[in-house]
């Protein structure tokens, strides 16, 4: 019996619905289900009384995931020992815009709590050239936009922050409408062979069709400081305060139809129980929400 299967049990009793328990656990539909079956047959009777339209547990299921809970949190507990016991290498990518927000003080947090562990971030720093990299086991875990698809079902993925998408503007610029000031003062695109990109240009021409951008980059430091020179204005997502701040630019919303990039951590299934991943996970959940506070 796998254990994970247990989680997803509870996730199921958590959030009412298989489909539900995918989404919390990432796992697909089918994928849940497939563990509930393999759990019935390690206990030999059904778990959920599929005569309704949402399956319902039955008391016994209710009881084990009560009995998973209990063992769940004994075994938590024996895992959370001194915190010098965990250490080693531990190999992390980073897209470049969190390099300069939330991986800092996350780092900073892991060497507070476990100065013999090493964390190293490779020099990777796009979304597709990280999953590439963890899918062949260079990398232990990666902080990046999850795909807009989702992402795949046989990764983990822990969802930090949803960032909004913006438009910025020099500090001069009297418009306050997104469509004047692209009319007016041209358009500075974000790379377009990022997801990123493509979600930010998608938005510009459902604002201004067939607006063609003026320049290209990468670099939101570059952006935002062609912008802050009356260069254009750009739509991206949203930087770090003091980033806007040095620079004086004028930073103006999209409204509710504005897109937005989930950003997640991710780590291979296989790898659920690794302790170390569950560190990194816990410093920088922990970070998100000093920052949200």
């Amino acid at each position: 019996m796998n254990l994970g299967s247990l989680n997803t049990l509870r996730a199921i009793l958590v959030h009412g619905s298989f489909t539900a328990a995918g989404a919390a656990v990432g796992c697909t539909p089918s994928a849940v289900s497939l563990q509930i079956k393999q759990l019935e047959e390690f206990f030999g009777q059904p778990l959920f009384d599929r005569s309704t339209r949402v399956p319902r547990p039955t008391g016994f299921a209710v009881e084990i995931a009560s009995a998973a809970a209990d063992f769940g949190e004994r075994i938590e507990a024996l895992r959370a020992g001194p915190s010098r016991l965990l250490e080693g290498r531990f190999r992390l990518g980073v897209i470049t815009s969190m390099q300069s927000d939330l991986l800092p003080p996350a780092l900073r947090l892991l060497g507070q709590r476990y100065p013999a562990l090493d964390v190293r971030v490779p020099p990777l720093n796009d979304t597709d050239e990280l999953l590439t990299e963890l899918r062949a086991g260079r990398i232990e875990a990666a902080l990046l936009v999850r795909p807009e698809n989702g992402g795949s079902s046989r990764m983990a993925w822990h969802e930090l922050r949803r960032q909004p998408y913006v438009m910025l503007a020099p500090p001069d610029a009297p418009e306050a409408d997104p469509r004047s000031l692209l009319a007016n003062h041209g358009w500075i695109g974000y790379d377009t062979s990022l997801p990123g990109g493509r979600v930010a240009a998608r938005h510009v021409r459902s604002l201004v069709p067939g607006l063609v951008c003026q320049r290209e980059f990468r670099s939101m430091d570059a952006i935002v400081s062609m912008v802050s020179l009356g260069l254009g204005v750009t739509v991206v997502p949203q930087p770090r305060e003091r980033l806007v701040q040095a620079y004086g630019l004028r930073v103006i919303g999209l409204g509710r139809q504005a897109p937005f990039r989930r950003i997640a951590l991710v780590w291979r299934r296989a790898d659920e129980g690794n302790r170390k991943v569950a560190e990194v996970v816990a410093a920088f959940r922990q970070v998100q929400e000093d920052a949200s506070a």
